[in-house]
This record gives C-alpha cells, sequence and structure tokens, in this order.
C-alpha cells in the first residue's frame, strides 16, 4: 500500500506535453523537428549497447592495470561504447529544464543525431540543442 501512494502522481511514460509552458531548447527542438522522444530511447539503446568488441577492449584494459604495463606512446587504446542508455527519467529533465551531466548530454546528443540521419535531416552540435 505504501508503494502505491509513492506512486501516486508519478508518471511512468514520458509525454512531450507535459513539459511547462516555457519550454526548454531541447523540447522546442524536438517539437520542431516532430521527433518522438521514444524514438531517442530506442536509437540510444541502440547505439550505448555493450558489444563483444567493447567487453574485449575492457578487459584489455583490466589485464593491462593488473600487470602494471602502460600503453605504448603513440597510440591510444580505443574507447568502448558506455553500456548506459538514455532513459525516459533523463529526457524528462533535459525537458523540464533540470541540470544534466556532460556525459548525459552526449549519449542525449549521439541518438538524437542518429534520429536526424534516419530522417534525412543534419545533425546538429551540442550548443544548439543544449
Amino acid at each position: 500500500m505504501l508503494l502505491g501512494r509513492w506512486m501516486a502522481g508519478r508518471s511512468s511514460s514520458f509525454e512531450l506535453g507535459s513539459a511547462p509552458s516555457m519550454a526548454t531548447k531541447f523540447a522546442q527542438f524536438l517539437q520542431d523537428n516532430k521527433i518522438d522522444p521514444r524514438r531517442i530511447i530506442v536509437a540510444s539503446q541502440e547505439l550505448e549497447r555493450l558489444r563483444p568488441e567493447d567487453r574485449k577492449i575492457k578487459l584489455q584494459k583490466r589485464v593491462a592495470k593488473k600487470a602494471g604495463t602502460k600503453p605504448a606512446e603513440g597510440e591510444k587504446p580505443a574507447k568502448p561504447r558506455t553500456g548506459r542508455a538514455v532513459t525516459p527519467r533523463l529526457l524528462e529533465s533535459v525537458s523540464v529544464g533540470k541540470p544534466v551531466s556532460g556525459p548525459a548530454k552526449t549519449r542525449l546528443l549521439r541518438a538524437l543525431n542518429h534520429v536526424l540521419v534516419a530522417k534525412k535531416k543534419t545533425a546538429v552540435e551540442l550548443k544548439a540543442v543544449f
């Protein structure tokens, strides 16, 4: 019963129209380009999902750290995907104007650009959306 009272008034899914009357740049951008926030979530899950090559990179990094060896001077190790997709909570926070971390903004932008390219529009930069 306590759980039901805690969840009262909370929406389980993100609605674009639930943003306040003063829309943020991000919410306005989604409206102008007619992008459904659910498409951003799905695109992010596809982009950020860990793949075998990412797990291999992480393993090599762990083994090298354990052995105490350093990578060669000129070469940088490849960066694996984060494995953390954009969530409905993140989308809601950005649309309402709450502060969001830099890596979260980057993940959101990557997913947004993926959706824009699928709609045959040009990709945008971080400053255009945030």
